[in-house]
């Protein structure tokens, strides 16, 4: 699934106002982080993801394997912050960034 120009620039402005959920440290990706990832995912949809690594190929490399390891797709990405989006199956209109801003 790739997001055309306009909802790439819909999710951005979704995401502006939000905050890192998910932060890779110096250990990358571990199970507890995917684990802890797949939950946000499945609530919000639409998250921010930092990267704590000062090596710009570095976070690339972390950012490309959370998003193929997760099925997320990327929207955007700006120094250390990534936005990911993934669809959920069903849901939560509550805690869903794009059912309360859609």
């Amino acid at each position: 699934m790739s997001l055309s120009a306009a909802q790439r620039r819909e999710y951005r402005a979704i995401a502006h106002n939000l905050k890192p959920i998910i932060i890779i440290g110096d250990k990358g990706l571990t199970e507890g982080l995917m684990q802890e990832l797949d939950r946000a995912l499945d609530d919000h949809e639409l998250i921010k993801v930092k990267v704590a690594s000062n090596d710009r190929d570095a976070r690339g490399e972390a950012i490309a394997e959370l998003c193929s390891r997760s099925g997320a797709e990327l929207v955007q990405t700006i120094g250390k912050i990534a936005i990911v989006m993934r669809r959920a199956k069903q849901p939560n209109a509550k805690l869903s960034n794009l059912a309360r801003n859609g």
